[in-house]
């Protein structure tokens, strides 16, 4: 008798209780950071930026989470190894042991308050278990080292937009005679690249896995269309603030970022779908593995369906992670690397959101926190070096570097300790 047959159940609870585990840090490490410049520019409070990533998180990742999932995660092993038509158990505990390795590092990085990628958590985790427990052939190494580019590539890339989009908004108008009737010039041009943006993560990143794949092409069109809309939404909002002399006595822009501050709730709502419908993967991709694996007995299938179960239990640990620990990694994006206002939140926001849209129109692999954290950082050089604080910048450098080696580590012990139980 196999021991998927004989220990099933028990394989398929574990790698449920990994999968929220991960899910949870998921939750408190990377939706912290999609709220964070919400938070830090007080766009939003604590609570609201919670309930807003609660809901949207959650629609994000059970309708647009993936219906078909490569389950052997972003490609990285071929699952036609003979070692693992052998022994598809070895693929079960590596999975499960990836789930609680990955789960293990951001629940310390989250402690730290450092923002890290959950997608090289998992990615580290999965090429550690695969290169020391099957064989370092079963690793796709192209696929691994495009990964590590995107590094450099993803922060760079969002830090050179967010210093242009807030140099814009410098020189359009911060620095002319009447900043705020420039604003309500200029904000609605900003809502509609906004609108434009969001509406390209979402239908680029999202909805082709609930049945609605569209094309490039069909993608632009109807986010020039939501754009438009969002833009003649945004004038309507706008048309009700007014210039508060006294507000403007004690800070000069309080005006001027009020109408910024409309437009932060907006590009907040927009990231957390997205961002629920791109990262529940790293949660539930491995599981969805599992899963598959334990139904058929045995068989591995290099695809394997999405149970609806399996996306809702994503979404639920995603939820549940910001609720409870996600405050930690907010103040470090919002108030520990530079002073963000409502205009230089949007201005990071909108270049993590492009980055994202560029990304994968062209098939790069960007970490989401990456992109962000470089967003911010290249707000906070428009103002100058002195903007920024190098201590923690220093800090979640190195957090990064340890990711991959710290989710394979982990994870090659994690994998010893199941197959010493299991057998």
């Amino acid at each position: 008798m196999s021991i998927i047959a004989e220990y099933g159940t028990i394989l398929l609870i574990l790698a449920c209780l990994f999968g929220f585990f991960m899910a949870w840090g998921v939750g408190a490490n990377d939706v912290a950071n999609a709220m964070g410049t919400s938070v830090g520019s007080k766009a939003l409070t604590i609570k609201q930026a919670i309930i807003i990533a609660v809901c949207l998180e959650f629609l994000g990742a059970y309708l647009a989470g993936g219906s078909v999932t490569d389950t052997i995660r972003k490609g990285i092993i071929d699952p036609n190894m003979p070692e693992l038509l052998e022994n598809p158990q070895l693929l079960v505990y590596g999975m499960m042991a990836a789930l609680l390795a990955a789960g293990t590092w951001l629940l310390v990085a989250t402690h730290y308050g450092w923002p890290v990628s959950t997608t090289h958590s998992i990615v580290g985790a999965i090429v550690g278990f695969a290169a020391v427990s099957i064989s370092v052939d079963a690793v796709n190494w192209g696929k691994v080292s495009s990964i590590v580019a995107s590094w450099v590539i993803s922060p760079i890339m969002s830090g050179c937009i967010a210093f242009m989009i807030f140099m814009s908004v410098q020189k359009l108008i911060l620095d002319t005679d009447n900043p705020f009737r420039n604003a309500k010039r200029y904000v609605p041009v900003y809502m509609f690249l906004v609108g434009f943006m969001m509406a390209m993560v979402t239908l680029i990143k999202g909805l082709k896995h609930i049945g609605m794949p569209l094309d490039f092409r069909d993608s632009i069109l109807l986010s020039l269309l939501i754009g438009l809309l969002v833009m003649m939404a945004g004038k309507i909002a706008l048309s009700k603030i007014k210039e508060d002399a006294q507000a403007d006595k004690a800070f000069h822009f309080s005006s001027v970022e009020k109408v910024f501050g409309v437009m932060m709730i907006f590009t907040a709502c927009s990231m957390a779908f997205a961002h629920g419908s791109n990262d529940v993967a790293n949660a539930v991709g491995p599981l969805a593995a599992v899963a598959s694996i334990v139904a058929s007995g045995g068989e591995i299938a290099g695809k394997a369906s999405m149970p609806s179960w399996v996306l809702l239990l994503g979404a639920a640990g995603i939820v549940v992670g910001l609720a409870t620990y996600g405050y930690r990694v907010m103040a470090t994006i919002g108030t520990h690397i530079t002073e963000l206002t409502p205009s230089r939140g949007f201005a990071a926001e909108l270049a993590a959101a492009t980055t994202v849209v560029l990304a994968s129109g062209t098939g790069l692999p960007i970490s989401t926190t990456h992109t962000l954290v470089g967003a911010v950082l290249g707000v906070g050089l428009a103002r100058g070096i002195g903007a920024l604080n190098l201590r923690v910048i220093g800090t979640i450098f190195m957090s990064w570097l340890i990711t991959l080696p710290a989710g394979a580590f982990l994870a090659i012990v994690f994998f010893h300790i199941l197959k010493l139980i299991f057998g």
